[in-house]
């Protein structure tokens, strides 16, 4: 069995990874069995996040803090969005998860990143495309 599913920090607030394990539980999964990977995203070296993301990710869970360090700018932080994920994923019950290393804003010869061109004021339009396979 092998699943996916898209989680940027809304959706990994809002439970995707939980709700995409608990629909492969009911097609037979079992957690502790379930290797996952946190495919590229932005890292958390690259990701500077305001007040709305902070307070809604200590909103859920005030042990999250450990998730953010000090931005550069005041009322600024840094999330660290794969190690959220592998977080909440482990939390869930999956015991071996990791993170490909993949910083999709600091590898723009490899990525497009909507971040990258929205901090830049525009560029070329792109997407990305993940594929899984057993």
């Amino acid at each position: 069995m092998i699943g996916a599913a898209h989680a940027g920090w809304r959706g990994a607030v809002g439970g995707i990874l939980e709700a995409t394990l608990a629909a492969m539980v009911r097609l037979g999964a079992d957690p502790s069995r379930v290797v996952a990977a946190v495919g590229p995203c932005i890292a958390q070296a690259s990701y500077e996040v305001g007040a709305d993301l902070h307070g809604t990710v200590l909103a859920r869970d005030g042990a999250d803090s450990r998730f953010f360090a000090a931005g550069a700018r005041p009322g600024r932080w840094q999330f660290d969005l794969p190690g959220y994920c592998l977080s909440r994923l482990h939390a869930a019950g999956v015991a071996e998860a990791a993170w490909l290393g993949l910083d999709t804003l600091a590898e723009e010869a490899r990525f497009f990143s909507h971040r990258r061109r929205t901090l830049t004021d525009g560029g070329p339009i792109g997407h990305q495309i993940s594929a899984i396979v057993l």
